[in-house]
């Protein structure tokens, strides 16, 4: 049975949601002038602005899927599938500022294995309840 969250949750949830997801797509998309803006420090790298925007929308998905899903499983594996997606877009966008060929590969399995387990998980939450192991008196 979901359990309700309270208001007080359900707004920390939203504003953490977009606390984390606004500036990590900022700074994947454009990290130019999330650098210029925000993170104005030297010396600027894309690639690391990538992989902070990455993480930042793993973390957003996450709250913003706790909002409606009261299932510890599904909302950590939707926190790793989108963060770790967008992180392997990051190393293959930027293969050419270093890293291993690796990479990117390794990074996208576990995003795929992320997503088989999160649709492992919602089909077992979906299935109606056993009765196997009980027997029935007559």
């Amino acid at each position: 049975m979901p359990v309700k969250l309270s208001p007080l949750v359900r707004i920390t949830l939203v504003i953490g949601a977009v606390a984390f997801l606004l500036p990590g797509m900022w700074a994947f998309f454009a990290p130019v002038g999330f650098a210029d803006t925000i993170a104005t420090f030297e010396p600027y790298n894309r690639h690391y602005l990538h992989d902070l925007g990455a993480f930042q929308i793993g973390v957003g998905t996450a709250a913003l899927v706790a909002v409606w899903v009261y299932d510890g499983a599904v909302v950590g594996l939707s926190g790793l599938l989108a963060g770790d997606s967008v992180h392997a877009i990051s190393h293959i966008v930027d293969r050419d500022l270093g890293g291993r060929s690796a990479d990117a590969p390794l990074i996208a399995l576990v995003a795929v294995l992320a997503l088989v387990a999160l649709i492992s998980r919602v089909r077992t939450l979906r299935r109606p309840p056993t009765t196997a192991g009980i027997s029935a008196k007559r």
